[in-house]
């Protein structure tokens, strides 16, 4: 069998960015010691962020509101002048770091465009996310860029459809077990699990059992192993 799709997520799969992210959250909850211990500030944090999810989004500006909402929990409505600045700061500093690859994965990606076409699924900001590919240097290896709002079993529905892919000749590979395994699984793709030290709490979530389609590997330099595996099996 040959693929019909392959799909690729793009913040800790391709490059780095939780990393950034979990430094921000830690220079946050610093900022309250006086106030409250680090650990309350960062559950406050991600409640925060769990509950307006749906519409602040993905991304360095919706954690930025989500800091600033916090803060004004703790400081009861009136946030100091400079711990807002240096908020305003780090949230800056998230949308404009650089692009930095995870290892072997230019090598990777042009490998595998010879499987099969390649799309990215990523979600965020699309501005941001647009400007992180155009940096990366690896736009012109795909054949299509899909910015989401959320990755849900519809969202991969929809790109197979979109794509004329069936979903069983496709495959989602990812970092999130919450957004790129599970739902792609659920669509009737082949998912790829490449788990990353410091993944972001809400994203975790529960492996699938007996999944014949999931498989879990250390790297995407696996990745073209694996697209031999399933043709093999097929």
């Amino acid at each position: 069998m040959s693929l019909d799709l392959i799909c690729l997520d793009a913040d800790d799969t391709l490059w780095h960015n939780m990393r950034f992210f979990n430094e921000a959250f830690a220079e946050f909850g610093a900022m309250f010691r006086d106030v409250a211990p680090p650990e309350s500030v960062t559950r406050a944090l991600n409640d925060v962020e769990a509950r307006h999810r749906a519409l602040y989004g993905f991304g360095a500006k919706g954690l930025t509101l989500s800091m600033i909402e916090t803060a004004m929990r703790f400081f009861d409505g009136s946030v100091p002048g400079p711990l807002l600045a240096r908020i305003l700061e780090m949230g800056r500093y998230l949308l404009s770091h650089p692009v930095e690859l995870l290892d072997d994965v230019s090598e990777t990606i042009e490998q595998i465009a010879a499987w099969g076409p390649l799309v990215l699924v990523t979600k965020g900001d699309l501005l941001h996310q647009e400007s992180k590919l155009a940096a990366s240097g690896l736009g012109a290896l795909f054949t299509g860029v899909e910015i989401v709002s959320d990755k849900s079993v519809d969202t991969y529905r929809h790109v197979f459809t979109k794509y004329r892919a069936q979903p069983t000749r496709c495959l989602m590979v990812g970092d999130s077990m919450k957004s790129d395994i599970l739902p792609a699984l659920e669509a009737g793709a082949w998912a790829a699990y490449i788990p990353q030290p410091g993944a972001w709490e809400l994203e975790r979530a529960d492996p699938p059992r007996s999944q014949p389609r999931y498989r879990q590997v250390s790297r995407l330099g696996d990745i073209p192993a694996l697209i031999e595996d399933i043709h093999r099996l097929h």
